[in-house]
């Protein structure tokens, strides 16, 4: 099981560092042109995957620091490493967002006379098409490996992909005498990165507070109640570290069971949950009934 996750973590890294790839590429060309070009816009397009740059080095010494087997100082090991990078990059993002805010809501304040080159519209559009193809290799990879960090990845793909899309049109748009669509389009983008980095900080802090999926807490349940032998469930929790499901319940037996029929009992609970929900860990606690 161990090494499996592993090795998941490391095929993860690939979908990390082709984003940092395509990022790199992306915010060099979108801020020069965008510079250029006269478009808030793209500028801010730019700087949006000028942040998904560093968030994806955060995640990718994340799913490093995963790997790291259980040591004196970390018993059940550093799974929740990937986490806390998670966390990390939504700071980034949130103080990058409201950087593009301030200056897009300055330019609208100000006024904008001049409509950016239509060059802006077409860097816009072969991004967006860029990273949709990104979008699709990591979508895939995270499928592959069941990674839930990947699979978050590659919905951040989906995100810029659209927002330069957004931004394209916004651009377009100034080209029939409305130049100040384009700061305004810039706003929108600000928004965008913002409202992504709190949905990131939102699911992290829930993910290292200990909290859990109600929904699949009752999955777990309906799981252990239909294994032949227990006679109900007196508690049940559940923690996530990192991708992994950690599982506690209490079960309830006959009282005349004997040690080892008991021990069997919860033998084919923790086997359950760990085949049918790809529960990492099970501690099982059986008491008479």
């Amino acid at each position: 099981m161990n090494e499996e996750k592993y090795l998941s973590l490391k095929k993860g890294e690939q979908g990390a560092i082709l984003s940092i790839f395509a990022y790199l590429c992306l915010s060099i060309i979108k801020l020069s042109v965008g510079y250029v070009a006269n478009s808030n816009a793209l500028k801010a397009d730019g700087l949006n995957n000028t942040t998904d740059i560093i968030s994806s080095i955060v995640v990718l010494i994340g799913l490093k620091l995963s790997q790291k087997p259980a040591d004196m100082d970390h018993p059940y090991g550093h799974w929740k490493a990937e986490t806390v990078a998670s966390m990390v990059s939504s700071f980034i993002m949130m103080v990058v967002g409201i950087e593009v805010l301030i200056e897009a809501f300055t330019t609208v304040l100000n006024g904008k006379e001049e409509s950016p080159d239509p060059i802006a519209a077409v860097t816009g559009l072969v991004s967006a098409a860029a990273m949709f193809l990104v979008y699709r290799y990591n979508l895939n990879l995270a499928k592959k490996i069941d990674s839930q960090a990947v699979m978050a990845a590659a919905k951040d793909n989906l995100s810029d992909a659209m927002v330069s899309v957004g931004a394209a049109l916004g651009i377009i748009g100034a080209q029939f005498h409305l130049p100040w669509l384009d700061p305004v389009t810039a706003v929108i983008v600000g928004i965008l990165i913002c409202y992504t980095a709190w949905k990131i900080f939102r699911d992290t802090s829930h993910n290292l507070t200990d909290g859990f999926d109600v929904k699949q807490i009752s999955a777990f349940k309906e799981t252990v109640q239909g294994i032949i032998g227990v006679k109900g469930i007196k508690d049940i929790r559940a923690r996530s570290y990192g991708n992994n499901a950690v599982v506690d319940v209490v079960i309830l037996v006959n009282s005349n069971l004997n040690i080892r029929e008991a021990h069997d009992v919860a033998t084919k609970v923790e086997t359950a949950l760990m085949n049918k929900h790809n529960v990492y860990d099970v501690n099982v606690h059986v008491e008479p009934n």
